[in-house]
């Protein structure tokens, strides 16, 4: 079967990871899926210092650079949504938007999310000035007084990192201390823009269509605080309160604890022979990356032996990765530039010409400038991009356009697909971007059961603009998301806008948070969305 793996990973976080890198490293069959970023939560921390043999690196340097060891030893990489799993029988199948898989191991590493606290005002404010990623929404607060809710690592890590921006910061901790490392905590402790006030829950934050109020009583003393910011200024408040685990596809599959977590046995398998977990989904004392990783490695010893047994059983024996060929196939041709080698470093190359490969359809680029250095930027993302393949050219709009700097996707007739980019789609929106051309030249990625059939089904315009931060992990899957149902129905528009470049529009709907979704003239809607996710949000405009 060309789809048999002997191990597919759900997840592509540290625990993932390195599961790909053991597996692929014995000459197994391993395919990680990841539905949004490779990387995992960790992508958020910007400084990483307790990770052995490492003094100091980011999150997205050192799982980047566990992606490409497990690349290396012939590991593949697929940015899909598993919509399902079969885990009966030898062969489990695993149903993504991109189609099926079979393999004989499944190893479920789908991690953890940001818990809500459930204050009052926290779910009406989210967007308007209640946040949960620093790296993602810091940068809406500059000048600004932020509080931070929570006491634990991510409380004390992240609100330093906050002092970049925020004109103040005062971190609210329920517990009579921080419950992270005294390193950690002394860092912010030490701060001269923060305050620590421990004993204290947060009673309410209110407001008009921003934050314009907070309250938080001591737990020992009963006083209650309230703060108000100047006349006509707004602030933030960030929630770090742990996390939730992902475990939604698993539910009912395998066993769970009362908080939803995988349970497992020593050598990292489930309820289910076969099915193994790892990293922030399992039940366990500390979630850090070491565990994580630490986690992978043992379930993918596990898996080697199961894969083994499953070979020997069936008689099905999955190709065996050849690295040294893979890496022949993806590594630049000569003559190639030294500028597209900067832009489009190997990884991203060989990623792009599996898309322009698969692509029916020629498309036609145009873009849009003004006289800000990001157009120059842009332009030379565009230039260098169409400059690899034959099946996109590039043109500049015939006349300068209040929305530049913009890249619209349109077909080689000229007739518009509704996709457009404001900014330049680089960081996490790379991706998104790539998904969007292999959408509007076709055959586009696969969807779920009968959404197809609703995405064509509109009947009236619709547009949809998506407001997000390069810098963001949930952004992606929303862009990609609206874009794609733009690429099956001409009624529908898809346009993202890197937020950083465009501030009338942040200022206009009040964003202080992405990614940010705008359908029509609706209000603002935040939060991840997958396909099936947004088709429902746009029946409730319809």
């Amino acid at each position: 079967m060309e789809n048999l793996y002997d191990a597919i990973v759900v997840g592509g976080g540290p625990a993932g990871l390195t599961a790909a890198i053991y597996l692929a490293r014995a000459r197994y069959r391993v395919l990680v899926i990841e539905k949004e970023q490779f990387g995992g939560q960790i992508t958020i921390t910007s400084e990483v210092v307790n990770y052995p043999g490492i003094e100091r690196t980011s999150g997205t340097a050192l799982t980047e650079s566990m992606r490409r060891q497990g690349e290396h030893f012939g590991a593949q990489f697929l940015l899909a949504e598993v919509t399902g799993l079969d885990l009966s029988g030898d062969v489990k199948i695993i149903h993504t938007t991109r189609g099926d898989f079979r393999c004989f191991g499944v190893l479920i590493a789908t991690g953890a999310y940001p818990r809500t606290i459930g204050f009052a005002g926290e779910a009406e404010f989210r967007g308007h000035g209640v946040a949960y990623c620093a790296t993602c929404d810091g940068e809406f607060f500059t000048g600004k007084e932020v509080f931070v809710v929570g006491g634990g690592f991510a409380a004390a890590e992240e609100s330093v990192f906050l002092t970049k921006y925020a004109r103040h910061v005062t971190i609210l901790v329920r517990e009579p201390d921080f419950t992270c490392a005294k390193s950690v905590a002394d860092a912010a402790r030490a701060h001269e823009k923060i305050t620590v006030l421990t004993n204290t829950v947060v009673e309410e934050a209110a407001g008009d269509s921003m934050l314009r109020s907070l309250r938080y009583r001591n737990t020992e003393t009963g006083e209650i605080t309230e703060y108000r910011p100047p006349a006509g200024e707004t602030f933030g408040i960030f929630v770090f309160a742990g996390y939730q685990p992902a475990t939604a596809l698993v539910q009912g599959l395998v066993e769970l604890d009362a908080q939803g977590y995988v349970v497992t046995d020593r050598s990292q398998q489930t309820s289910v022979e076969g099915v193994y977990a790892a990293g922030d989904v399992c039940v366990k004392n500390l979630r850090q990356v070491a565990t994580a990783v630490g986690d992978g490695a043992a379930a993918a010893t596990e898996l080697e032996k199961h894969a083994a047994r499953m070979q020997e059983k069936t008689g099905l024996h999955p190709a065996v990765p050849d690295p040294a060929k893979d890496a022949a196939e993806a590594s630049p041709t000569e003559g190639d530039g030294a500028q597209e080698e900067d832009m489009f470093p190997p990884e991203m190359r060989a990623q792009l010409e599996t898309v322009f490969q698969k692509m029916e359809a020629p498309l036609l680029l145009e873009m849009s400038l003004d006289d800000r250095p990001v157009s120059a930027e842009l332009e030379q993302f565009l230039t260098t991009l169409t400059g690899l393949t034959d099946k996109l050219t590039l043109r500049q709009a015939a006349s300068p356009k209040p929305d530049a700097p913009c890249v619209r996707i349109l077909r080689a007739d000229g007739e518009d697909t509704g996709i457009a980019f404001h900014g330049v789609p680089g960081g996490h929106e790379f991706t998104s971007f790539v998904l969007a051309l292999y959408n509007a030249a076709g055959p586009g990625q696969s969807l779920p059961a009968g959404a197809e059939e609703a995405i064509r089904a509109i009947q009236r315009p619709v547009q949809m603009q998506v407001f997000v931060s390069l810098s963001c992990t949930m952004c992606p899957e929303l862009v990609a998301a609206a874009q794609r149902i733009a690429s099956l129905n001409p009624l529908v528009s898809a346009e993202a806008y890197d937020l950083n470049h465009f501030p009338s529009l942040r200022d206009q709907y009040e964003v202080m948070s992405v990614p940010c979704l705008i359908i029509g003239s609706g209000k603002p809607v935040f939060g991840k969305k997958n396909i099936q996710q947004l088709l429902d949000l746009l029946k409730e405009h319809a």
